[in-house]
């Protein structure tokens, strides 16, 4: 088993496991929110990305396999096994055109199935019609946080010659909404862009920005992890910030705890606990390993942490910022 390098900057067997990988600790088994996942049905509604024949530039490569219907019966199956009590249904670049119908068919899905139980909503907040758009989302009443991707440099070496939407003016016009509705703000973005983010949460301390993906460590290196790691730190350093750990997959390779651990303990360590929280990013991430296969490695590399650490990591977290609480 390879050696694995442990948040102090030691390498070693892993906390709670033996040479041949197995776990000597009993793996988590209470209750779990998945914080990020999308249901979509590109044969009924319009997203433009999941049409037949249509191919963008994907960080898992080919992505035709996912462009099938997700609905709440498939995150049922593909969850068994895992005591999955709670979702966080989050926007599937649906037509742009039409924020709220993307809304108002999540919440069809919670009405109908039970699932999801908070929404993160599309809004493009450089629009026009944004101050609209916002108070539309925040009247549906799963609705707790809006995303845009903010784009900007592709890689870190760019940083300075262009800019994420996180410095345009008329976006942060928009981001300055979010407050009055009590929004969070879901973040997409790669670390190098980490910076920027940290600036924005300082500026707008009462709104709370949950870091999708773990800010994207698609380069594994040495040299990289070192700089993903101090950009998360110093994003972490804002109260008002959070992580989820999901996402992290590489192009060609399936998921596994070995080339994952280091990722996920280091962002559990700059974030804590009760910052960070656990999410497939399904049926997305279905390009690289099953969903028992993602979840059990999740619980495998935090075997060795307190009861109440886990707890939080699989449930409390996404339960207290997403409030996805069971229902009345």
């Amino acid at each position: 088993m390879a050696l694995t390098r442990h948040p102090d900057g030691h390498e070693g067997l892993a906390e709670g496991e033996t040479s041949d990988g197995a776990s000597t600790q009993p793996l988590y088994d209470g209750p779990m929110v998945d914080a990020h996942h999308h249901f979509w049905d590109p044969t009924r509604n319009l997203h433009p990305w999941l049409a037949p024949g249509v191919s963008i530039p994907f960080r898992y490569g080919n992505y035709d396999s996912i462009k099938d219907p997700y609905l709440p019966d498939d995150l049922r199956r593909d969850s068994a096994g895992h005591h999955l009590s709670e979702s966080v249904y989050v926007e599937t670049e649906w037509d742009s055109a039409d924020p709220l119908g993307e809304t108002r068919y999540a919440a069809s899905l919670a009405a109908r199935h039970g699932w999801p139980h908070a929404i993160v909503a599309q809004a493009w907040l450089d629009r026009d019609d944004v101050a609209e758009v916002l108070a539309g989302q925040a009247a549906e009443p799963l609705v707790r946080s809006v995303r845009h991707k903010p784009g900007g440099p592709e890689r870190p070496d760019k940083v300075g010659a262009t800019w994420t939407l996180m410095s345009d003016e008329i976006w942060r016009r928009g981001y300055a909404l979010l407050e009055r509705h009590g929004l969070h703000f879901d973040l997409q973005t790669p670390w190098w862009n980490l910076d920027e983010a940290a600036r924005l949460a300082d500026d707008f301390p009462r709104t709370t920005i949950v870091l999708n993906h773990a800010g994207l460590p698609a380069d594994r290196s040495d040299a990289a992890l070192l700089a993903w790691r101090a950009h998360i730190e110093r994003f972490a350093a804002r109260p008002n910030t959070a992580i989820k750990i999901s996402g992290l997959g590489l192009q060609g390779r399936p998921w596994s705890v070995d080339e994952n651990r280091r990722v996920v303990e280091e962002a559990i360590v700059a974030f804590g606990p009760a910052r960070a929280m656990f999410a497939s990013n399904f049926p997305v991430d279905r390009l690289c390993g099953t969903y028992d296969a993602i979840m059990t490695g999740f619980k495998r590399i935090v075997a060795g942490r307190p009861a109440a650490e886990q707890a939080a990591l699989f449930c409390g977290t996404a339960r207290r910022i997403y409030r996805t609480g069971p229902r009345a």
